[in-house]
């Protein structure tokens, strides 16, 4: 989060020497606040807003492990942005991205395991987001 209020600051430090006033954010966590992490998104957009919800994923087997398993995907929460809030969302999540891939090379997506049983789905097709949650 350092970089973020650096960089904040010295974008409102150049306004001001234009003739604006310069703005000074600070980020304070309330008692409350926790982190998660999450390894997967899902959510969706309305006419009014983004939805987010990030998740975690637990396998479960039942009987043989031949005959069905199950994941349970626990939605540990979900974010609301306006249009405009996503938007930034967006351009702060590709700078900082570009950021890290220079510095440690292209990310790569992890290939799910297909059954034989299965034909292999597309990357495209496992992680599209659509509707709400």
């Amino acid at each position: 989060m350092t970089e973020g209020i650096e960089s904040r600051e010295n974008e409102e430090n150049v306004a001001s020497k234009k003739g604006k006033k310069s703005i000074t954010i600070e980020f304070i966590k309330p008692e409350e606040f926790r982190q998660i992490y999450a390894i997967g998104a899902a959510g969706g957009h309305s006419p009014y807003d983004f939805r987010i919800g990030f998740y975690n994923d637990t396998p479960k087997m039942f009987g043989d492990s031949s005959e069905s398993r199950v994941i349970e995907r626990r939605v540990e929460a979900e974010i609301i942005l306006s249009p405009v809030a996503a938007l930034e969302l967006n351009r702060w999540l590709t700078q900082h991205i570009n950021e890290y891939e220079s510095v440690f090379g292209p990310i790569a997506r992890a290939i799910p395991r297909v059954s034989k049983k299965e034909p292999a789905k597309s990357v495209d097709e496992s992680t599209n987001i659509q509707g709400y949650i």
